[in-house]
């Protein structure tokens, strides 16, 4: 049976967006994509249900219960008072625009913040196709030594060099927006934000985005507490 525990206490953030959301999602540790929507549920303080499915399970219910809920069996599904939502970064945004915050205020900085999370997208659909696939021994280090140095090597760049970027250590400077949790969060899931952010000092610009999201008050107490599962 899937696991289902509820978090927090619901407060102004869960009015704003309509109620207290449940997320349903894989078994995957603190990991994926599923693990972002939390991470920005957690900093803006918002009450949550949390199912999870096994990996060995999930196979049954993706026919069954995901499969009424979302026709493409993609997770994660967010519902709220009846409603069902798919697609992880529209979901973001939808709740960005909610919370009114977490994308920006001006056309650029909701621009850039738009792109930077469609760089960070790019590299986790090489990154799930190498690390899922049947042949991981031989398409995973290639994918480390390939592809996923690309993608640190631009974001460095962006970040560096980029006006917005420039004034703070978010995408768009001293606001922290979506675009920086989905960001860390390929980041983490490659592991390169373990052991002190010590697979980052290549990537200074990266590093301090990494050390200005896991230093938020509400996401520090997120990744220490029983909840957030490595």
């Amino acid at each position: 049976m899937p696991s289902t525990k509820t978090y927090g206490t619901a407060g102004s953030a869960n009015a704003a967006i309509g109620g207290v959301p449940t997320i349903h999602y894989l078994d995957f540790a603190s990991r994926g994509r599923g693990q972002v929507v939390r991470l920005m549920w957690e900093d803006a303080g918002i009450a949550y249900t949390d199912i999870r499915y096994s990996f060995e399970e999930y196979p049954e219910y993706k026919k069954s219960i995901i499969a009424e809920k979302n026709p493409t069996t993609n997770v994660p599904i967010i519902e709220i008072n009846e409603r069902v939502m798919t697609q992880s970064y529209a979901i973001l945004r939808h709740f960005a625009r909610l919370l009114g915050k977490y994308e920006g205020e001006t056309e650029e900085e909701k621009y850039w913040a738009d792109a930077m999370c469609d760089i960070a997208v790019d590299w986790r659909t090489l990154f799930v196709g190498a690390f899922f696939n049947p042949n991981k021994e031989e398409t995973y280090p290639k994918h480390q030594q390939g592809d996923r140095n690309q993608f640190l090597k631009a974001l460095e760049t962006h970040l560096t060099t980029h006006e917005l970027s420039q004034q703070g250590p978010y995408v768009i400077g001293e606001k922290f927006t979506y675009a920086d949790m989905v960001i860390y969060q390929i980041m983490h899931d490659e592991n390169l934000t373990q052991d002190g952010l010590k697979e980052l000092q290549e990537y200074p610009r990266l590093k301090q985005l990494a050390e200005a999201v896991e230093s938020r008050p509400n996401v520090k107490a997120f990744r220490e507490s029983d909840r957030y599962l490595g």
